[in-house]
């Protein structure tokens, strides 16, 4: 009665200790729970039930308190009144509120009183209210022994669907109550034959008939409750002394104390379909917030252990997904007619939005339940299920929503195209495949054109992004079927191709909006969003990359277990002594450590700058004739290829997998190098085939002659052979591009075959084993099917940045320490650098940051010793007759108080031209 006080006695966790104490003892522990859940199902739906409700709790004090005065009756009843008229009609909500706070500090510290639930019980309450659905009522009755069936028929309640904060309640209870379900059902399974016949009707008198006295606080269930440590040993290792007493339970159907009546082994309870059903209820009735939707995942997740009960579930989100989706239709017409009579996006405000805005909104709920029909067939749900029931299980569930959409890409991305589906995931893209969403898609396909087409309408986009995101979450296995995998029927196959049809051709109609909504809120790429990354023609350079580093330092905290990276070096040597330094290292190991480079003879102390120049130097000497493991192309002079006679060198092939190692080491650390490679190499290290026209960077004159080949008539031409002729070194060697190739002439017939052919020969098969070494040691640091996700020239702005500088960028981003942007000195440095040429400005910019290139975003992301650094320049207070003096770690250029714009530029330039290398 005290739950009907305008404010409980004392503090509200006094109360709760005091209900705690008092389930100690297994008898009052079950009339206790089944007091508070009277109250809860029959003093929830007005005030008229409170009070009813109150009465019936003073009826059973009087006659449970037979030597306590009248008058003592009547001070709650007085304190009921004021509660009704303080709280009005919150009076309900706030009972339901206090009963189930009361049950959920009971069930978190009480292990039995969880048990309690899922057993049945004589002295239960029954279902008295009617019930909509014919048949419910009788059916519900018949099985309103189980306590956990009286919770879950809540659901339906206006007083709960109303109010998110009841119903986050209500789900947090059910999600902890049902946690032993998926002990129970495994363990049921496993003893069918030895428990048959272990429940019946008597099983309620188990917890019940127990001793009435008061038990000993500090181990109540293990003297008193044999049949509640059959499930609790498994969920909560905190609790040695039910290992002996859960093992025991095992072997045998009783367990049986000299004080106690025979125990029952606990078995799966019977939870109706009509109450599975209501649990989806929750995700579409009304506004269902993050944490009741994290419960009701939770919730499903338990329930779907049971014997067909993931089935109806199923079913159910099947039906909703498809009712709302054709709910949906009529609104997007709607408004595709406001956009198109829309000038701008200031006409389209407000109420237009109103039915797409909140969460309670059609397509948030669709979402929903897509995302929890995604997560029921997931890999990780099935890891998660399968996991051990032994390890300890906190109180909130470890579901988190947001991680729901990642699962698929995810798994697309580790297994790639191809990669063999598990059972489930093939059942759950039948169930998308059933859904009919085309004329949803195509309708949000117009309304996002009309948004494109008028300008400040981007708002407009970002409010449907639940529906778009809906699509990602139906799409998700696209292109994970192998084509050796057999559709089940000719239909299946015809509408898996229309899905991935749907996917591709709705992504590139719309990849302008796409990437601006992606570009606007990058963390989208963390959840459905990420199956953009599989239509390699959607994302926009930077959202690739973007998404490219979060997946790469997703495990950030890898790199704790790593320590530093110590490199001492000398500087005329720095490829041998670094290839020496970091052979005897791991992949690991040279991926998370932080490098810290030291070069002999020289006083720099690292913290960030040494390292960047040592990437610099190390890049330099990488391509140095004397190592014979690059040659320059030879139609720019500039770009570089894997030599094919680098065999000259003893140690080429370790040296190839140390350049992938230190590439691989660049591009995780966010360094640029100064190292351009020829197209044909780049598409090896993304894993994509050559072709004829990456021929022109190699031999630009034999490229013109396959061009020729393929143009023209070869016949009675050209007498060629599958076969080439190779001199290294002065010796001559013939390789058949078939078997038995140089005995078969090219003709104009198979032409295409000889110029595929020789393409493969001369920039793959040539340089195999240079290509493989090189791959090995840069997988060890960037995974094969992340890098994947750039074509050729994207990964040359990754690797090296952008080879232009911008003056104006540079300008706008610098930051000057006692000097000002009106100072004599900084008009004219910016003078002197607008006069200089292509060639110095990246020399001032490396004798400044350490590195000539400009980071892929601009001078707005220029990397220091403590993350993003913008340019600096400080005032020098020292002579006009010092040169000015640079802190790479820092990106910071010091410039004496110079008297004049010549003395400046010609200073500026002697830096930059004798002092750009060492420290």
């Amino acid at each position: 009665r005290l739950l009907f006080l305008p404010q409980p006695l004392g503090n509200k966790n006094l109360l709760h200790k005091l209900l705690l104490n008092l389930c100690e003892n297994s008898k009052t522990r079950g009339e206790l729970i089944s007091m508070l859940l009277s109250v809860l199902f029959d003093g929830s739906g007005d005030v008229s039930a409170v009070d009813k409700s109150f009465a019936q709790m003073s009826l059973k004090a009087k006659g449970t308190q037979k030597g306590t005065p009248r008058r003592q009756s009547s001070v709650p009843n007085s304190s009921l009144a004021q509660i009704t008229q303080a709280a009005g009609e919150n009076v309900p909500n706030l009972i339901a509120q206090r009963c189930l706070e009361a049950l959920t500090y009971i069930v978190t510290y009480n292990e039995a009183s969880v048990t309690y639930f899922l057993m049945e019980h004589d002295n239960n309450i029954g279902l008295k209210r009617s019930n909509s659905r014919k048949g419910k009522e009788k059916q519900a009755k018949t099985l309103s022994k189980y306590p956990v069936v009286i919770l879950l028929s809540l659901l339906d309640r206006q007083v709960f669907i109303k109010n998110t904060a009841l119903m986050d309640q209500l789900m947090h209870l059910l999600s902890f109550v049902l946690r032993p379900l998926s002990t129970l059902t495994k363990k049921d399974s496993n003893n069918t034959a030895g428990d048959s016949g272990g429940q019946s009707n008597d099983n309620s008198n188990g917890p019940v008939t127990q001793s009435t006295n008061t038990e000993n606080h500090s181990a109540p269930e293990t003297n008193n409750d044999p049949p509640q440590n059959n499930v609790n040993s498994e969920t909560n290792n905190n609790i040695p002394s039910r290992a002996s007493a859960s093992e025991a339970s095992r072997n045998q159907t009783t367990v049986s104390t000299s004080s106690e009546p025979a125990q029952p082994i606990l078995k799966p309870p019977v939870i109706p379909d009509y109450c599975l059903r209501l649990v989806v209820n929750v995700l579409t009735a009304g506004e269902c917030t993050s944490n009741t939707f994290k419960y009701t995942l939770s919730v499903i997740q338990h329930l779907s252990t049971l014997s067909g009960a993931r089935d109806v579930i199923t079913s159910e989100l099947v039906d909703r997904a498809q009712s709302l989706g054709n709910d949906i239709l009529d609104d997007l017409d709607e408004l595709a007619q406001i956009l198109q009579d829309a000038d701008t996006g200031v006409d389209v405000q407000g109420v237009t939005l109103a039915k797409f805005s909140p969460s309670s909104s059609q397509q948030a709920k669709l979402l929903r339940v897509l995302k929890t029909i995604d997560y029921m067939y997931s890999r990780k749900q099935q890891s998660a299920t399968n996991a051990s029931t032994n390890a300890q299980v906190s109180l909130a569930p470890t579901v988190d929503p947001d991680e729901v959409d990642v699962v698929a890409p995810r798994t697309l991305l580790d297994g790639g195209r191809g990669s063999k589906l598990t059972e489930d995931e093939e059942k759950v893209m039948r169930i998308y495949d059933s859904l009919n969403f085309t004329e949803l898609w195509k309708k949000l396909g117009r309304c996002l054109t009309t948004i494109h087409e008028k300008p400040d309408m981007i708002h407009v986009a970002t409010v449907l992004l639940p529906l778009i995101e809906s699509l990602m979450v139906v799409c998700k296995y696209v292109g994970m079927a192998p084509s050796t995998q057999k559709a089940t029927s000719s239909e299946s196959q015809a509408s898996s191709e229309s899905m991935e049809e749907l996917f591709f051709t709705f992504t590139e109609d719309h990849r302008k909006i796409l990437n601006t909504m992606v570009r606007n809120n990058p963390s989208l790429m963390s959840g459905s969003f990420s199956l953009l990354v599989h239509n390699p023609k959607i994302l926009e350079f930077d959202n690739k990359r973007n998404y490219f580093n979060q997946q790469l330092h997703k495990r950030t905290n890898t790199r704790d277990h790593y320590g530093t990276l110590q490199l001492n070096v000398r500087r005329q040597y720095v490829f041998e002594d670094s290839y020496q330094n970091l052979q005897r290292r791991t992949g690991d190991e040279i991926k998370y450590g932080k490098l810290s480079v030291r070069f002999y003879e020289e006083e720099g102390v690292d913290a960030g700058g040494v390292t960047r120049e040592w990437f610099q130097v190390l890049a330099r000497q990488m391509f140095n004739e004397n190592y014979a493991l690059f040659k320059t192309s030879a139609a720019d002079r500039l770009t570089y290829q894997p030599n094919r006679a680098s065999g000259a060198n003893p140690e080429h092939l370790l040296f190839f997998k140390f350049v992938g190692r230190v590439i691989g080491k660049a591009i995780y650390d966010g360094r640029l190098l100064d190292a351009y490679f020829t197209r044909s190499f780049y598409k090896h290290i993304l894993g994509k085939p050559v072709d004829y026209r990456d021929v022109e960077a190699i031999d630009l004159e034999y490229y013109n002659s396959l061009v020729w080949m393929l143009n023209n008539d070869i016949t009675n031409v050209v007498e060629l052979t599958f076969s080439v002729v190779t001199n290294d070194f002065g010796e001559e060697k013939v390789i058949d591009l078939k078997p038995n190739g140089r005995n078969i002439s090219v003709t104009d017939e198979n032409k295409r075959e000889y110029v595929m052919l020789v393409t493969e020969q001369r920039l793959t098969s040539a340089i195999k084993d240079q290509i493989e070494h090189f791959l090995a040691g840069f997988h060890e640091i960037i995974p094969a099917h992340l890098i994947s996700i750039f074509n050729e020239q994207e990964l040359e702005l990754l690797i090296s940045g952008m080879p232009d500088i911008d003056i104006d960028d540079w300008k706008n981003n610098t930051e000057y320490q006692n000097y000002t942007a009106s100072s004599p000195q900084i008009q004219w440095f910016w003078r002197a650098v607008r006069s200089f040429d292509q060639e110095e400005r990246a020399k001032l910019l490396q004798f400044v940051t350490g590195t000539s290139k400009v980071p892929l975003e601009g001078f707005s992301a220029l990397q220091g010793v403590h993350g993003v650094q913008k340019f600096q320049i400080h005032k020098d207070f020292s002579s006009p007759d010092r040169l000015p003096s640079a802190h790479t770690c820092f990106n910071q250029l010091d410039i004496p108080e110079y008297e004049d714009y010549e003395q400046l530029r010609s200073q500026l330039l002697l830096a930059i031209s004798e002092g750009t290398t060492g420290f």
